[in-house]
């Protein structure tokens, strides 16, 4: 009767102890407990009756199970699932807490807000505890850094980005005064490691240290949902526009930015541009940097690497700091890497004068035989050999007799000139293959190759997202062959710069390719024709990306043809390539 007379009179009593039911949410109960860490102690007042002293809730999550459930900031304690937890320790009420699962049973008091503030002052030995086992994934990174000039000082500042969103900028002492107060109000937690100060000015490398592990910090810490939403963290991510000089520029693009592009031989460079800045203007900037000859320049590009390891040149109208921050992540610096953009070798060997070309080339097949896109045969110790006398001219001279070298090898799809399966297309110089396959990229016999001077038209299909190419073979009806390939703007891109070189090679007399010797690639008569360091148009149809080849009586030239060698295959027929 008692107990049936008591349940009112808590219901009534605004700072009576009152029974809550919880279930977890997907964050937890949504509240934070705050009290002693020791056992025991003296006896206090709440509310004109005496308790031991009790945990209290020091912070609710808005809209979370606590918060609706009706616990309220400040509220003691009394029971957790039936167990008196008076003078009970930080650890043991969270442990059975825990211990629930996804129930929660609480007798807690509310107190007035002054009783609230008699309580905390007399309380000699308190803390906050805190459930750092909520975690969750933050799409937080800092991609980048950037020079700022204010008031005569020039600093670092470190870009921070959620997800592909700009949302502000900050210094190292801001990372530092941060993660300061972060200790103070987090005592118990293990904090990762900050980067250190350093009192001279960083180098490059070092910079770029600092900038991966204030990476690395800022995303665990924000990892812990209770210390990611404090308000210490959500003042730090505010907008800086203290760092900014006019608010437009985050707008329109005109902040300057730092950008790391991957060098053949792995190592990163980087170069300062703005955000707006679109692909041709990026690999000027870096040609710059680099110290790059005039007449190389055309002979490489600005290429993405992409999640499967292939690598893609960027199209002029791309932004290369929007492709860097979409594909930027922690265990990959950067997505952008120059390579070379060159299919003819005698015009590769044109450029042996130049020694940092050279180098480039150099670094190039050196990578490429380590990830096996080169297959070295027989030549294996000779390169080895090489390699270790630094002879870089002698190496990229047996380089590029091997299998693979001047290659684009496109990963496997569809296509419609094949009934079933899917198909490895490539291309060189020499032609252009498709290859048979599997739906998962196995590969079958069945080949097919074109010879250059077979094309007659060939596009690149937005609506349908595929290269299309017309051939004619044979003397047989000219058909059509579409290539579903998420990168069919990239080969319709490798297509006119073949077509191109093929123009050129014919203009300035020059072999199209390698055959065995470097003699072999000299030019058959002396040009002084400088037109081979630009890119010269081919002649295109209708539209931008649809191309039609001269006619055949003014487009005869001699092209080695590989398909001519015997196969270990058997062809694929017209009809199912």
């Amino acid at each position: 009767m008692a107990d049936e007379e008591e349940e009112p009179r808590r219901r009534a009593d605004p700072y009576g102890p009152r029974l809550i039911e919880l279930c977890r949410g997907e964050n937890g109960f949504g509240f934070n407990v705050r009290g002693q860490i020791s056992e025991g102690g003296q006896l206090k007042s709440i509310n004109g009756d005496l308790y031991a002293p009790m945990q209290h809730v020091s912070a609710v999550l808005e809209s979370g199970p606590a918060h609706s459930g009706g616990v309220r900031i400040g509220d003691r304690i009394l029971e957790v699932n039936g167990e008196n937890v008076e003078g009970a320790t930080h650890k043991h009420v969270v442990s059975l807490i825990k211990r629930g699962g996804d129930k929660l049973t609480l007798v807690v008091i509310s107190v007035s807000q002054q009783e609230a503030e008699k309580l905390d002052s007399e309380s000699s030995s308190g803390g906050e505890y805190y459930d750092y086992s909520d975690k969750r994934a933050v799409p937080i990174s800092i991609p980048e850094t950037r020079q700022v000039v204010s008031d005569g000082e020039t600093y670092v500042v470190y870009n921070i980005y959620f997800g592909d969103k700009h949302i502000c900028s900050r210094r190292y002492k801001e990372f530092s005064n941060m993660h300061n107060l972060l200790k103070k109000e987090f005592r118990d937690f293990q904090f990762p490691k900050f980067p250190g100060k350093w009192p001279f000015h960083l180098s490059d490398q070092q910079l770029e240290a600092r900038r991966k592990g204030l990476e690395a910090y800022l995303e665990q810490v924000n990892s812990v949902r209770v210390i990611g939403e404090t308000d210490i963290m959500e003042e730090f991510l505010k907008s800086s526009e203290n760092h900014i000089t006019q608010e437009e520029e985050e707008e329109d693009g005109s902040m300057k930015v730092e950008l790391r592009v991957f060098l053949p031989d792995n190592s990163i460079t980087t170069v300062s541009v703005l955000k707006c800045q679109k692909t041709d203007d990026v690999y000027q900037a870096l040609t710059e940097k680099l110290n790059m000859n005039e007449e190389s320049i055309s002979n490489f590009a600005l290429f993405e690497i992409v999640d499967d390891g292939f690598e893609r040149k960027l199209a002029k109208n791309e932004f290369p700091h929007s492709v860097y921050i979409r594909s930027y992540s922690a265990l990959s610096t950067t997505s952008l890497a120059l390579r070379k953009w060159i299919f003819t070798l005698a015009r590769e060997v044109n450029m042996n004068t130049d020694d940092n070309a050279v180098n480039l080339l150099y670094s190039q097949a050196v990578s490429e035989l380590r990830t096996r896109k080169l297959l070295p045969g027989k030549n294996l110790q000779k390169l080895k050999d090489l390699q270790a006398g630094n002879k870089k001219k002698e190496y990229l001279d047996v380089a590029r007799t091997l299998e693979g070298y001047g290659t684009v090898l496109f990963p496997h799809c569809a296509c419609d000139a094949r009934k079933s399966g899917h198909v490895i297309a490539s291309l060189s110089l020499s032609n252009f293959r498709l290859r048979a396959c599997s739906d998962q990229g196995d590969r079958e016999e069945q080949e097919h190759t074109f010879n250059w001077e077979e094309l007659t038209q060939w596009e690149a299909d937005t609506e349908a997202m595929a290269f299309c190419f017309e051939y004619s073979k044979g003397g047989k009806k000219p058909r059509w062959v579409k290539i579903y390939s998420q990168y069919y703007v990239f080969m319709n891109a490798c297509v006119d710069r073949v077509m191109a070189e093929i123009e050129w090679n014919k203009k300035d007399g020059i072999l199209p390719l390698y055959p065995g010797g470097l003699e072999a690639n000299r030019t058959l008569e002396e040009s002084t024709d400088s037109t081979d360091s630009q890119e010269t148009p081919v002649n295109s149809g209708t539209t931008q990306n649809s191309h039609t080849k001269p006619s055949a009586k003014n487009n005869k030239f001699s092209m080695p043809k590989t398909s001519a060698k015997k196969q270990p295959h058997s062809t694929i027929d017209d009809d199912d390539l």
